[in-house]
């Protein structure tokens, strides 16, 4: 299973599957991530916590917990 966190600066991604539970799941997709979404990524901080992605046309940083529940291909 690939996660967002494995996906490199530059590349690509489709959402395949949102894992997690209740309100976490619930937060990830009021931010727009859903199933079948293509998510660009565009910056990783240093220690590689927060992840800057770009989904549906605006910014967004995610914490590297969050992008490990996002399963993409």
């Amino acid at each position: 299973m690939k996660t967002l966190k494995d996906v490199k600066i530059g590349q690509t991604a489709r959402i395949v599957k949102l894992h997690g539970e209740g309100a976490i799941k619930r937060r990830i997709m009021d931010m727009g991530i859903t199933k079948g979404v293509e998510i660009y990524v565009q910056k990783v901080a240093p220690l590689g916590d927060p992840i800057e992605i770009t989904v549906r046309g605006y910014e967004l940083s995610l914490r590297k917990a969050d992008a490990e529940k996002i399963e993409v291909e």
